[in-house]
C-alpha cells in the first residue's frame, strides 16, 4: 500500500505539472517551476520567462488545478463514505441528489439574497442546499419505503430532478442579466478559481476527510450490514446521518467553486476496490488521490478540446461517467 501511495503522489505532482504547462499558449514544465520557485522565494532564479506567462502560470492556471485536486478528491470520497453506509455501490453525490441541492443553494445566493456575508455566502447556502437535499431524500425513501440500494438510489433521482426544477424557476425569476453565471454551476467550471478562495475546500476537505479516515473501521463495519455494525457497538442510524451532514458539507463547498461535476464519486471508489480491495484505510487516502487526478486531466480536456474557449468540466466527466455507469451495469448483470 506504501508503493501505490507514494506512486500516487507522484502522479498526482506529475498531473500538476504538466495541467500548468498544457494550454492554449503552452509553457515548458521548467518554467512552471521556475516561476512558482520565485514567488515562494524571490530571485531565487533568474527570470527567464515574460510577464504575461508568469500570469498564466501563477494566477490562472496554478490555482485551477489546486481546485481541481481539491474537487477531485473531496467528491471521490464523499462517494466512497456514501456507498459504505448505503451499501449501494451506485451511491454518489450527484445520483443521490446532493451536488443538485448544493447548486440550488448557491444560485439563492447568487441571483437572490446577494452576498450579504461576503465569500462565505456561496458556500454556506450550497452546504444548507446540499445538507436539505440529503434530508429529503431520507425522508422520502423512507415515506415510500425505498430502503433497498436500488430504490434509494431512485429516491435520489427524484429529488434531484425536483431540486433542480425549482432551481431553473429561480433562474427565471432572477435578474436575467446575471443568470449566465449561473450556467457555471450548472455545467461545472474551474475557470473563477483563485488563490484567495482556496483556503475554503481546503479546510472543508482536510477536516472531512480526516473524519472519515478516522471512521474507517465503522465504515467497513457498515458495507456487512446494519445488524453487523450494531453488534460491534456502532449507533447505526445517528452514524449514517452524521456520515450524510459531513458529506453534504464536503460537498456543498466543492460544488460552490466548482459547479456540478458529476460521477466522480461514482467511478473512483469503485476503480480503488479493484486496487486495494474493500478496506476504507486504503480506499479512502487511494479516492482522494485518484480523484484528484482525475478531475486535473478532466479539466485539462476542458481547457485544451476546444481551444481557447473553456468547455465546462461537467461535460467531461458525465460522458465519462456515464459510459462507465452503463459498464457497471453490465458487470452487475454478469455478476
Amino acid at each position: 500500500m506504501t508503493v501505490m501511495i507514494t506512486l500516487g503522489l507522484f502522479f498526482l505532482v506529475l498531473s500538476f505539472s504538466l495541467a500548468i504547462s498544457i494550454g492554449a499558449i503552452s509553457v515548458p514544465a521548467q518554467t512552471v517551476w521556475g516561476i512558482v520557485l520565485n514567488k515562494i522565494s524571490p530571485d531565487t532564479i533568474e527570470q527567464t520567462w515574460s510577464k504575461g506567462r508568469e500570469a498564466i502560470v501563477w494566477d490562472i492556471r496554478f490555482p485551477r488545478a489546486i481546485l481541481a485536486g481539491f474537487v477531485g478528491a473531496g467528491l471521490a470520497i464523499v462517494g466512497a463514505t456514501l456507498q459504505a453506509v448505503t451499501r449501494n455501490p451506485l451511491a454518489d453525490p450527484h445520483l443521490l441528489g446532493i451536488s443538485s441541492g448544493a447548486a440550488f443553494g448557491a444560485i439563492v445566493a447568487l441571483l437572490h439574497t446577494g452576498m450579504f456575508l461576503g465569500l462565505a455566502t456561496v458556500p454556506l447556502f450550497a452546504f444548507f442546499g446540499a445538507l436539505a437535499a440529503s434530508g429529503l431524500v431520507l425522508l422520502v425513501s423512507r415515506l415510500t419505503a425505498s430502503t433497498s440500494a436500488d430504490r434509494l438510489i431512485l429516491a435520489g433521482v427524484a429529488v434531484s430532478f425536483v431540486i433542480m426544477a425549482g432551481a431553473n424557476i429561480l433562474i427565471f425569476l432572477g435578474d436575467q442579466k446575471s443568470t449566465h453565471t449561473v450556467v457555471f454551476w450548472m455545467l461545472g467550471g474551474l475557470g473563477l478559481a483563485q488563490w484567495s478562495q482556496l483556503i475554503y475546500p481546503l479546510v472543508i476537505l482536510t477536516l472531512g476527510g480526516l473524519y472519515f479516515y478516522l471512521k474507517s473501521s465503522d465504515l467497513n463495519a457498515m458495507t456487512v450490514g446494519d445488524e453487523t455494525a450494531s453488534t460491534l457497538g456502532i449507533p447505526v442510524a445517528r452514524f449514517r446521518l452524521i456520515i450524510f451532514i459531513v458529506g453534504a458539507l464536503v460537498t456543498g463547498v466543492m460544488v460552490a467553486f466548482s459547479g456540478i461535476i458529476g460521477f466522480v464519486g461514482l467511478m473512483i471508489p469503485h476503480i480503488l476496490r479493484r486496487l486495494v480491495g474493500g478496506n476504507y484505510r486504503y480506499i479512502l487516502p487511494g479516492s482522494a488521490l485518484v480523484g484528484a487526478i482525475f478531475v486535473i486531466w478532466s479539466d485539462v480536456a476542458a481547457r485544451t478540446i476546444m481551444a481557447p474557449e473553456d468547455m465546462p468540466i461537467g461535460i467531461i466527466t458525465g460522458l465519462v461517467g456515464g459510459l462507465f455507469f452503463i459498464w457497471l451495469l453490465g458487470q452487475g448483470k454478469r455478476g
